[in-house]
């Protein structure tokens, strides 16, 4: 069943509840859609008015920050130890050359890494576990955190929300068009980003990982 259409099927507090979980283990370091969820409720919103699209944005910052901050910890104290066993545990997000990816973008950005990486899929896992396992200032991570998980949360369901309005009403008069649009736009997407990921898959594996080092002591 679709994402959408199970959501369909649960009570709003359930919604609020499913997308904060989701958002907050998946900033913890644990692989999961969080943004296929968040993108899905808010589009829900859109069109049902019992889910406030407030309420679902506040849900989904907070398990954005939260989840975070306790990655930050549990990275802190596990160490490397730690990336090597969610290595073993989840090859395909935590492989050597997405580890190398990540913590380039740490040893050069620092806590805009964070901030930055809220935005995207693979830094959104490692983002909250690697700066607790670089040693990164907790008020820099937590600056970095709190920002980008309101920009990146809040900002999705707004955009999607009031993009699922217009949207709706649009499509009424045009469907057959509407859709065509919408599978060529996301097969356009779909493709740019599979390029970019094999891209930044080869560079990661032809650069050596950099040595251990603390980040904005």
């Amino acid at each position: 069943m679709h994402v959408q259409e199970w959501l369909e099927t649960v009570p709003a507090v359930a919604v609020y509840a499913l997308v904060g979980i989701v958002i907050g283990l998946e900033s913890l370091g644990i692989p999961l859609p969080g943004e296929i969820i968040l993108v899905s409720s808010a589009l829900l919103a859109s069109q049902h008015g019992d889910i406030d699209p407030v309420i679902l944005g506040a849900c989904a910052t907070a398990g954005a920050i939260i989840g975070d901050s306790i990655g930050y910890a549990i990275g802190r104290k596990g160490g490397r130890p730690l990336l090597a066993w969610l290595g073993g545990k989840f090859p395909r997000h935590f492989s050597e050359a997405h580890i190398a990816t990540a913590e380039r973008s740490f040893q050069k950005w620092g806590m805009w890494a964070v901030f930055f990486g809220r935005f995207v899929a693979l830094l959104r896992i490692f983002a909250g576990p690697l700066a607790g396992v670089l040693h990164m200032p907790y008020w820099k991570f937590l600056t970095a955190n709190v920002l980008g998980g309101i920009l990146w949360a809040g900002g999705t369901t707004a955009v999607i929300y009031y993009v699922g309005i217009v949207a709706e009403s649009w499509l009424k008069r045009f469907s057959w068009l509407g859709l065509v649009l919408a599978v060529l736009i996301g097969l356009t997407s779909m493709l740019v980003l599979k390029r970019k990921a094999k891209k930044t898959a080869a560079a990661a594996t032809a650069e050596p990982a950099p040595a251990p080092a603390s980040v904005g002591d």
